[in-house]
């Protein structure tokens, strides 16, 4: 039974696929940020993001709250539906992305530095791995995997078909993708994490001035590696153009720092984006308490 439920499903989404393929990809964008601000506020998730959103700006009024969690799913909408229209989004010709701070990236090519990239769930995070691959780094990806196997299948296809090194790769969340990780870090290859999720299995460490179950692993691994920290920063302009900013790499071990205090000071430059563009996270995840 539920195989036919997740082949139904799939057939519901191909046919989507075919329709949304053929307009016009800024029409894409808007259409898939209107259809999550009208649904969006109807779903579980909504009750979340404003929890969230209260914690984090509790001064806000109920107008400006409603506001920016309004923009929010319009900005996921967006995201969502950008993931079909992915490559076109990328293609330089179409000038959707500006890339800010390569210079950062110049240093790290030069010397075939080693490092760790990271960044959160804001604007459209699926633009950061393909664009860091364009740029001539190889790099393995984390990612949450889908229940319905063939959807699943699909947007790993998708999300491949972005990338020109065959040694860039996506792994699902879970023991094996900390395999996949390791083995990669141990090949000289560079990873890429979204590192602003909740992870129970995590340890608490504060984020807003309140404790989140945080995973700091990719610590674990920069400090035996002595690998550098690269923060990826992504920001939406207008309908679907962004910026993507590489800020100067970072060592967050100096003063002999433990890997909780290093998790502050990151979370530090997490809360400081979060802050610039608030209504481009994803406040619908259920970060806190």
């Amino acid at each position: 039974m539920k195989k036919i439920l997740y082949l139904f499903e799939f057939s519901i989404l191909c046919i989507f696929l075919c329709i949304i393929r053929i307009i016009p990809m800024n029409l894409v964008s808007s259409i898939g940020g209107k259809l999550f601000q009208i649904v969006g506020p109807f779903s579980k998730s909504h009750k979340t993001a404003i929890s969230n959103f209260k914690r984090v700006f509790p001064n806000l009024n109920e107008k400006e709250i409603k506001k920016n969690i309004n923009e929010c799913w319009n900005n996921l909408g967006k995201t969502f539906f950008e993931l079909i229209i992915l490559n076109k989004l990328l293609k330089k010709e179409n000038n959707k992305i500006e890339l800010i701070g390569t210079k950062h990236l110049d240093k790290i090519k030069k010397i075939n530095e080693q490092v760790i990239f990271f960044g959160i769930h804001q604007a459209n995070w699926e633009l950061l791995v393909p664009s860091l691959d364009k740029l001539g780094f190889k790099v393995g990806a984390v990612y949450r995997h889908i229940n319905n196997p063939y959807i699943n299948t699909l947007i790993v296809n998708i999300r491949n078909k972005t990338l020109q090194s065959q040694e860039t790769f996506y792994t699902p969340k879970g023991k094996e993708s900390a395999k996949e990780i390791l083995l990669a870090i141990h090949k000289g290859k560079s990873i890429i994490l979204l590192i602003d999720q909740k992870d129970n299995a995590g340890n608490e460490v504060k984020l807003f001035n309140q404790i989140v179950k945080t995973q700091i692993g990719f610590l674990k691994i920069a400090r035996k590696n002595n690998l550098n920290l690269v923060p990826i920063q992504t920001v939406r302009e207008n309908n679907n153009n962004f910026k993507i900013i590489f800020h100067a790499p970072i060592n967050p071990f100096r003063n002999q720092k433990n890997d909780i205090d290093a998790m502050i000071e990151i979370h530090k430059v997490v809360e400081k984006w979060i802050k610039e563009c608030p209504s481009q996270w994803l406040w619908q995840h259920k970060r806190f308490g």
